[in-house]
């Protein structure tokens, strides 16, 4: 299985618009980071989680070139805000199935009503199947079952996804004990560190470094990165051995 980083950055991406931070000012292409996703491809399979406001230009400097599905962790604009961009997808595949809570479906379908539209719909707008994910019940995408992992981020509930040994979670601020345990025995972990300080909604970089040692999967990678974390280079030289500063465009194969 093959992850690729879309993006790796927090809702307003880096560079911030207008930002005279020194991180917003780098040259190093690994302190440019888009909103936050992934793509997971293996076989003729290939599923995105989350589908920002970058969505069109990650597509592009992917080279991805099909969808089967798209797996949203929430509702949030910097997750959801390029379902626009899925259309040259249908125009080529027809309908692409999207996964998400309930609650997140009922979000996309008052946002963006003219693609769940079923009467005199135009017929350029993106076509959508919606696949309801309820916690503690697996589901199939492709030939892979995936297991739903149940987190807050701060009051609002937020899925991960668990896919073999490998499991995706973002914008983490607090998380059970009885989802901890269907973490266990990971080859790869990705989870959010928003920066050093503490934050209401957000993994710090501590709170995230303890989790992976609780967890304690062979490797992890951080996203969801805030330019005020600091320089790529710097950071990472500071984390544990088996932790990474995830990147746009790192790929990965577990």
């Amino acid at each position: 299985m093959k992850v690729y980083f879309l993006g790796t950055g927090t809702s307003q991406g880096i560079p911030v618009i207008g930002s005279n931070h020194p991180v917003c000012k780098s040259f190093d292409s690994k302190d440019k980071r888009l909103r936050v996703s992934v793509w997971i491809s293996w076989e003729n399979y290939s599923f995105v989680i989350d589908c920002g406001p970058d969505f069109r230009q990650q597509m592009l400097v992917s080279n991805c070139q099909k969808v089967d599905g798209i797996l949203f962790t929430h509702e949030h604009a910097d997750h959801t805000a390029g379902i626009d961009d899925i259309r040259p997808f249908n125009f080529k595949q027809g309908e692409i199935p999207i996964y998400a809570h309930q609650r997140v479906i009922t979000n996309l379908k008052r946002r963006f009503d003219y693609v769940f539209e079923t009467v005199n719909k135009y017929p350029g707008a993106p076509s959508v199947t919606t696949i309801e994910v309820v916690n503690n019940q697996s589901f199939a995408i492709g030939n892979k079952t995936v297991v739903p992992i149940s987190v807050m981020h701060g009051n609002l509930q937020v899925f991960g996804y668990r896919i073999d040994d490998f499991a995706y979670l973002t914008d983490v601020k607090t998380i059970e004990k009885s989802e901890i345990v269907k973490l266990k025995n990971l080859k790869v972990l990705v989870v959010n560190a928003l920066r050093e300080e503490s934050h209401e909604t957000h993994f710090n970089l501590k709170e995230a470094l303890d989790f992976i040692a609780l967890v304690q999967p062979e490797k992890a990678y951080l996203t969801h990165i805030s330019h005020i974390m600091g320089y790529h280079e710097e950071v990472q030289k500071n984390l544990p051995e088996h932790v990474y500063l995830a990147y746009d465009n790192l790929e990965i194969k577990i």
